[in-house]
């Protein structure tokens, strides 16, 4: 029986992409009450840079080193004592803060979302955080209403965009802030762009907006409040521009302090901070349920999240610096079950080194090959040959394999050479 090894992300320092590393874990073992999951995805997230560099509220007491996640798609592998319906294989979600950029990790059977089997994992795993984000703001902190003018800040990013496509969705008239290039991208979505490098947001509905959905903080909320209409509603959730001008967090906590005492000021505007996990820790039952209605958009294709890249454990902390870079238009996804791209490249070097002379038969079950690619019999080389670029830089690993799998074969088996 092949033995069952734990890899985990973790931040071994306070700072920027180069604290974090990927090491060996003990495996977890379920306790009672808990399941044991084999992680299958794991969504990247800006709050992840929030947590790696001490910026984030709710991970303030945690002592380093520590395992970064703040969700998860799993498959049951092992239950604890006391859990009851669910069983050996299912397929679930949670989010957890930290802790779920793992090859295994525990979870308590209490809190867990059960996933149907029809969907993709990657997808999945972008709606927990992100969309039920957008799902409760929208519906149970600003309570929307059909025909409303809403005002979305850093829609491209992964909550905007979900917050756009919510929002067509129950009927909101929107406009959305992002770079130019973005522009087309928030059509599509349903809003009208507005090019927050060029153009003022306070002067784009003379009237103001009924609400405002700002996790940006660009000039601590004043622009957005001062969007508003005489009764709008500012929900605040972020403060993204103050981490990237490095201001300190007591810094950031008072621009939140400060939206409660505006509403003494500002003749009927209101403003308030939205958490999830404050809301879930208030409302448990409610993550749940909106998570699971937004399983079933996803099932029945009524909403299409999109997945910027699917990565391995190696490619986490460039994964953090585009995540801090900014500009992507998809959630980065982090799958343990993906083939390295460094041993991608390392096998793509093998067969660039191959002698005909020498063949290896890598369909014989005695000779190694990689443990996440399937063996395969020899066989013609397939017609979807990886490119030069496949094989230089390691992408497209499962391809290079085959390809080199069925060449090596069919070479080994003209000259009637192989070594056992």
């Amino acid at each position: 029986m092949k033995e069952l090894r734990n890899r985990v992300v973790q931040v071994r320092r306070f700072g920027g992409p180069d604290e974090l590393e990927v090491v060996d874990a003990l495996l977890p073992m379920a306790g009672r009450g808990e399941v044991r999951v084999r992680v299958l995805a794991s969504g990247l997230e800006y709050t992840d840079v929030l947590i790696r560099r001490h910026l984030y509220p709710q991970t303030m007491h945690l002592r380093l080193p520590f395992v970064m996640g703040y969700d998860v798609i799993g498959e049951i592998d092992q239950l604890g004592d006391g859990v009851r319906g669910f069983q050996l294989g299912d397929r679930v979600a949670d989010m957890t803060v930290v802790g779920s950029n793992a090859a295994y990790r525990t979870l308590r059977a209490d809190r867990l979302t059960r996933l149907p089997a029809s969907l993709d994992v990657a997808e999945a795993a972008t709606l927990i955080l992100s969309w039920t984000t957008a799902y409760q703001l929208l519906h149970r902190a600003a309570r929307v209403q059909r025909g409303q003018r809403v005002l979305v800040h850093g829609a491209a990013g992964a909550v905007g965009q979900a917050l756009l496509a919510l929002g067509r969705l129950a009927g909101l008239e929107l406009w959305g802030t992002a770079r130019g290039a973005h522009a087309a991208l928030i059509r599509e979505l349903g809003a009208t762009p507005i090019d927050y490098q060029r153009e003022d947001c306070t002067r784009v509905l003379p009237g103001g907006f009924d609400v405002v959905f700002d996790g940006i903080a660009q000039d601590g909320y004043r622009r957005s409040f001062a969007a508003l209409k005489r009764d709008g509603l500012l929900c605040a959730y972020g403060y993204s521009a103050g981490v990237q001008a490095e201001r300190r967090m007591l810094t950031m906590l008072m621009w939140i302090a400060r939206l409660y005492l505006w509403r003494w000021f500002s003749g009927g505007k209101r403003a308030r901070f939205y958490s999830i996990n404050v809301m879930r820790a208030r409302h448990p039952a409610w993550f749940q349920e909106d998570l699971e209605r937004l399983f079933g958009l996803l099932a029945a294709g009524t909403i299409r999240p999109r997945v910027a890249e699917r990565i391995s454990f190696d490619e986490i902390a460039e994964a953090h610096r585009r995540l801090e870079a900014g500009g992507l238009e998809g959630k980065l996804v982090l799958c343990p079950e993906l083939p390295s791209r460094r041993a991608g490249a390392a096998l793509a070097r093998e067969g660039a080194h191959f002698r005909p002379g020498h063949t290896r038969d890598l369909s014989d079950p005695r000779q190694p090959v990689h443990p996440l690619l399937p063996r395969q019999a020899p066989g013609p080389i397939s017609s979807h040959r990886p490119s030069m670029k496949d094989y230089l830089l390691g992408t497209n690993a499962a391809r290079v394999v085959r390809h080199a799998r069925a060449r090596f074969s069919l070479l080994g088996s003209k000259r009637g050479r192989r070594l056992s």
